[in-house]
């Protein structure tokens, strides 16, 4: 921040308008203000201060402090501006206080309200253009810019009057207590307090932490067996260091590769008495396939040669059935003939007993006459009546 120029109207002690060319008083770098007291030094700090955060530092700003001057005339508005250089920026700030003012028509007076003004230079152009006009919208901008609040801006660059002198003639105890209360310290014994409760806190988190890893280191000589270190962390009575102390981590470490490297050789023999079980394993698999197979076999010839026995024990009525199929099948080569046969004499004997009945119809001696001689007289007899018919034709013809 640089400070170019500052105008105070009406403003504490000055009744009139007064100009401070900052620019001029800091061109070698460093500047004094000096004067009898009520001369009005402090009031140009309190008026850069005003511009900045719209306050004055301390019991100033209290309500029956009024920042205008009892000297001005009744008509001259109480107002500062303040040209100044803020993060590379050109800024001009003018404020005016809330205050009494004579009223334009008629007597007594009226209350004019606060006002902000807020511009910006152009580098460019060097023109001024406008900010804000709000006290709000200005007090963003401006604290964005300032990155400190009032107090803060009253503690580190406004020492208050006569605490500096206070400070050099004060004993070491005074001086830090007058140090706090302008540095406002107390935001550092509170981070000491904060910091020395985290430490505490991670005292205990390491404790905790050791404690723990000790509670490892013991299941792990436990689940190590025969082959754990003779010699372990502290609390096995080696009188190593204890939880919290310094080397217990590196004490259980080494403990534990011990540990470890037993555990290894353990686990390589245990690899070689598996892999040797595992093959007499599979040898014994192998013995128990073919074993198997065999006693299968076996059982296949039990089973073949009980059945052989049984057919053997058959073999008398399988002959005489094959015997009896033998005859069967010679037999139902004659079959049909024989069917032949019956049918022939079936026919026969219908033939015999129709003959036997015409004869009984037959008088007299043919009954008893021969075959061929009853077709001889049939066909006479046929004869005879072939002419007759014709014969008789031949009548009714004529």
């Amino acid at each position: 921040m640089r400070l170019h120029r500052l105008t105070v109207t009406a403003f504490g002690p000055f009744r009139g308008t007064e100009h401070v060319d900052f620019a001029a008083l800091s061109a070698a770098g460093l500047f004094l203000l000096h004067g009898p007291t009520g001369a009005g030094k402090t009031s140009l700090l309190d008026a850069v201060c005003f511009a900045l955060y719209g306050s004055v530092p301390g019991a100033r700003q209290s309500p029956a402090v009024s920042l205008r001057s009892d000297h001005a005339d009744p008509r001259t508005p109480t107002e500062v501006v303040l040209d100044l250089t803020l993060a590379g920026r050109r800024l001009e700030i003018t404020r005016r206080p809330e205050q009494e003012r004579p009223k334009v028509r008629g007597t007594g007076t009226t209350r004019d309200r606060a006002r902000t003004w807020l511009r910006e230079q152009d580098p460019a152009t060097g023109r001024w253009r406008p900010l804000s006009h709000s006290h709000q919208e200005a007090a963003e901008e401006l604290g964005g810019l300032l990155g400190m609040s009032r107090d803060q801006f009253c503690q580190v660059v406004l020492l208050p009057q006569g605490d500096f002198a206070r400070f050099l003639r004060a004993g070491a105890e005074d001086r830090a207590k007058l140090l706090g209360r302008l540095f406002d310290t107390r935001r550092f014994a509170a981070a000491e307090a904060h910091l020395a409760e985290r430490r505490a806190g991670a005292e205990r988190e390491v404790r905790a932490g050791d404690e723990a890893l000790l509670a490892v280191a013991h299941r792990v000589r436990q689940a190590a067996g025969p082959w754990h270190p003779p010699d372990g962390p502290a609390g096995e009575g080696a009188g190593g260091p204890g939880p919290g102390e310094p080397g217990l981590a590196d004490a259980v470490l080494a403990a534990a590769a011990q540990a470890r490297s037993a555990a290894r050789e353990h686990r390589d023999t245990a690899a070689a008495a598996l892999a040797a079980a595992e093959a007499a394993h599979t040898a014994a698999q192998r013995d128990h396939a073919g074993a198997a197979e065999r006693a299968r076999l076996q059982q296949r010839h039990h089973d073949a040669a009980r059945r052989a026995a049984a057919v053997e024990a058959e073999r008398p009525a399988r002959e005489a059935a094959r015997a009896r199929l033998e005859r069967a099948r010679a037999a139902e080569a004659v079959a049909p003939a024989l069917r032949l046969h019956a049918a022939a004499r079936a026919e026969h004997a219908a033939a015999l007993e129709a003959e036997s009945h015409s004869r009984a119809a037959l008088p007299g001696e043919p009954a008893d006459a021969p075959a061929g001689h009853l077709a001889a007289r049939e066909r006479a007899a046929r004869e005879r009546l072939g002419a007759l018919t014709a014969a008789r034709r031949a009548a009714a013809v004529e």
